[in-house]
């Protein structure tokens, strides 16, 4: 395996506030093969002397960086997502390590994203509803919390030593799994539904949802098997709409 199979990858930082981690980031993503970075929200500028003092050779990839507002819009047309999260939180789905999960990104036929939250808070559960899968790197319980470009480092010579040394086998390029974007759209269609028809509750139906977010993360469903489940829940609205008349 070469390079070529990191280039569908794309490194997410939510939120960064330092400049220096954002400098250094590009760096470590250039030393280890990855081109593609995503900036959600940044709260520095990632072209400031700072940024380009840490980034060293690596200023294509800061000036590349993609800038966007929201998470949704960092994943769009992404098939598979991790994020990295040090607590444990409230996730019924278990933490993983990240040499045996982080390969799982590059066996996606089209672009998978790794997501890293904000330094001073990591990433909120809201935000880690829109990952699949969730990794957390190993380190002593006396100081177990990592700088964010020391997370990012981690994560990328993983990739990269995986990219170089193992062989696997992708999953056809006609494979039509579902994006991350069209996985949302089922979401917000599911949750108006089911308030509708009063399965969920207004405030209780956060929680309820990220279980079903869970669900069909796991099942990597493909776009045909969504285009069903929204064709099921718009028949559901329509016949409610005919007993609310009735």
């Amino acid at each position: 395996m070469s390079e070529l199979a990191l280039s569908g990858v794309q490194i997410v930082l939510v939120e960064p506030a330092g400049a220096l981690n954002v400098g250094a980031v590009a760096r470590i993503m250039k030393n280890m093969g990855l081109q593609h970075l995503v900036l959600v929200n940044p709260q520095c500028d990632p072209l400031s002397g700072e940024a380009q003092l840490m980034a060293v050779h690596a200023l294509d990839i800061l000036e590349a960086a993609q800038q966007v507002a929201t998470l949704p819009a960092a994943l769009l047309g992404c098939t598979r997502a991790i994020a990295t999260t040090a607590r444990v939180r409230s996730l019924a789905t278990q933490l993983e390590d990240p040499r045996t999960t982080l390969p799982w990104l590059l066996e996606s036929p089209r672009t998978a994203a790794l997501i890293f939250g904000p330094e001073y808070r990591g990433l909120s559960n809201d935000e880690l509803n829109y990952a699949q899968r969730f990794v957390r790197i190993p380190s002593s319980p006396n100081y177990p919390v990592l700088n964010l470009a020391q997370a990012v480092a981690i994560c990328c010579y993983e990739l990269y030593q995986y990219s170089q040394h193992s062989s696997y086998n992708t999953i056809p390029a006609t494979s039509d799994k579902a994006s991350l974007d069209v996985m949302e759209g089922y979401y917000h269609q599911l949750e108006e539904v089911l308030l509708k028809i009063g399965y969920l509750y207004p405030h209780t139906s956060a929680s309820r949802m990220q279980k079903f977010r869970q669900i069909f993360n796991r099942a990597q469903l493909e776009n045909t098997e969504v285009a069903m489940l929204r064709g099921i829940l718009t028949q559901m609205e329509w016949a409610s709409k005919i007993t609310d008349v009735r």
